[in-house]
């Protein structure tokens, strides 16, 4: 635990992540010292990229919210697509956020001492996130907005294609 009291004491984080964005341009709201908040333009649409630092965990949490309107009044329909989703995830995992009625990419990054590379962690998990969500993107799309089943709607997603077009 002393470990933890080290790093925390000396080091934040959300600095790091300030400075990714600002090397890439982006801009961002530091709501305070443990979390910022970045507006990122994605393929499909704007992404909200939040980014909080729990010195008593050693931990960087990462939620990136897609705005997707949601006409879905059932919401199994939802969560049957966010588990068959979770499932083929190997960083991270996709939630529901019911107080903004919208889909959310999730991931966790602890810091330790021996962490050389944690600048490059971060900046891998923010292209990550992205990515996964422009990813499902069109999936979650065609579930909450016409109530497409799960299953249909990923069968495109999960096929393997061979070759290029």
């Amino acid at each position: 635990m002393q470990l933890a009291k080290n790093i925390a004491s000396n080091y934040n984080p959300i600095d790091i992540v300030e400075n990714i964005f600002a090397s890439r341009s982006f801009e961002f709201e530091r709501r305070n010292p443990n979390e910022v908040v970045v507006e990122v333009q994605g393929k499909w649409n704007n992404m909200l990229l939040f980014f909080s630092w729990e010195a008593n965990m050693n931990c960087v949490h990462i939620s990136c919210l897609m705005d997707i309107e949601n006409k879905l009044e059932d919401r199994s329909k939802i969560f049957e697509l966010l588990a068959l989703i979770n499932e083929e995830l190997w960083v991270g995992h996709f939630s529901y956020w019911s107080e903004q009625n919208t889909p959310v990419f999730k991931h966790s990054l602890f810091l330790n001492n021996e962490n050389d590379f944690f600048e490059n962690n971060i900046a891998l998990m923010i292209d990550i996130a992205i990515k996964e969500c422009e990813r499902m993107y069109p999936v979650f799309k065609v579930v909450l907005t016409k109530g497409m089943s799960p299953k249909q709607a990923l069968y495109p997603m999960l096929m393997e294609t061979i070759g290029q077009a």
